[in-house]
């Protein structure tokens, strides 16, 4: 094997242990703080934590995703419950001592995967998350959520969060910009909202990360990954349709060129030479789900950790795969948030710091 293609195999699988260690290595003493909210099983906080950041509370409801939030992250303090009844005092923080707030409400009622519905309460949750700004006043708040809060008539929806951002507390100037995760080395097709503040005494502009690499493939995000973790086989009328569907397409597109009828359109076989397609929360082997390029099975674990940028030491327990499935997917890819840490970092907080008068 020459030793470029050596290099080929082991750099994003290299790139992952790096930032792993990031994760791992002491806070500095002037590392900045972060509190993260709806924070699942730890994608944002573990970007966070690559950046340098020094995590304060994080906030998560779900038992599973706590109980994977705790497995990784066991010197955070963990809100385990309802967001509604968080006491803001627990941190016994000044307003405006906080550095970054983060949070991405859950955005089932904006996905464009499955029914959307605009009355969806979930949809509201995201005013929790004012609540909590207007308590902490922080420095800088960075929200997640689905390119499809934007599109038909949840626009209406958007421009009520973005307007209720802006008034928050002592008020924040705030951008939100379509980003294309797979330019922050997640190697996936992943659109997603990012709404970036910075409260308005600071005298300074919203930033949003500048693209950092070209789309990185399936193959090489999975490049020396020797054990695919636990995996399903399709089931049913999967099991027929997925040896039909070749690489970089789907099982309704399959069928109808088959002469068939609309199905499994959420069946997709992975190509090795182009990103992966946007990982799902719900998975299921007799009706949706990633296929391996190559074999007829769903993806690993191991495998979905890659794509969505989470390192092989990242532990995972002993879960059925569904569960770690839906962890996985419902989770902030780790890279594409160090890459928005760092620019907040860099651009707003050293910033504002450096714009402050001396005593």
């Amino acid at each position: 094997m020459s030793p470029a293609v050596v290099r080929t195999r082991l750099a994003y699988g290299r790139l992952l242990a790096d930032a792993w260690a990031a994760h791992l290595a002491p806070r500095a003493a002037d590392a900045p703080t972060v509190v993260s909210t709806f924070a699942g099983a730890g994608g944002s906080s573990l970007g966070y934590s690559m950046a340098g950041y020094r995590e304060l509370l994080a906030v998560e409801w779900d038992d599973h995703a706590a109980d994977c939030f705790r497995r990784n992250f066991p010197h955070v303090l963990l809100h385990h419950g309802d967001i509604a009844a968080l006491d803001p005092a627990v941190l016994g923080l000044v307003p405006g001592e906080l550095d970054v707030f983060d949070g991405s409400p859950p955005c089932q009622g904006f996905s464009t995967v499955g029914r959307r519905q605009i009355d969806d309460p979930r949809n509201q949750l995201f005013r929790q998350y004012v609540r909590l700004i207007e308590h902490w006043q922080p420095k800088t708040f960075v929200m997640e959520n689905v390119a499809g809060m934007v599109r038909g008539q949840m626009r209406s929806l958007f421009a009520e969060i973005l307007g209720a951002l802006k008034a928050a507390g002592p008020g924040y100037r705030v951008t939100a910009r379509l980003v294309d995760a797979s330019y922050f080395r997640v190697p996936q097709k992943r659109m997603r909202m990012i709404f970036i503040g910075v409260r308005r005494d600071l005298g300074l502009d919203p930033v949003h990360p500048a693209p950092v690499d070209r789309p990185l493939t399936v193959r090489e995000a999975l490049a020396g990954l020797d054990d695919p973790g636990p995996f399903q086989r399709p089931s049913g009328k999967a099991a027929r349709v997925a040896p039909l569907i070749p690489p970089g397409r789907n099982g309704g597109d399959t069928l109808l060129d088959l002469g068939g009828k609309k199905a499994f359109f959420s069946l997709e076989r992975l190509a090795w030479d182009k990103p992966a397609f946007t990982l799902i929360k719900e998975v299921s082997a007799s009706r949706n789900g990633l296929l391996h390029p190559d074999e007829d099975r769903l993806l690993g674990v191991r495998e979905l950790a890659r794509l969505q940028t989470f390192p092989d030491a990242y532990d995972w327990g002993d879960s059925p795969v569904d569960k770690v499935w839906a962890r996985i997917g419902n989770s902030v890819p780790p890279l594409l948030m160090r890459a928005i840490a760092q620019t907040v970092r860099e651009r707003i907080l050293d910033a504002a710091e450096l714009g402050r008068p001396r005593p």
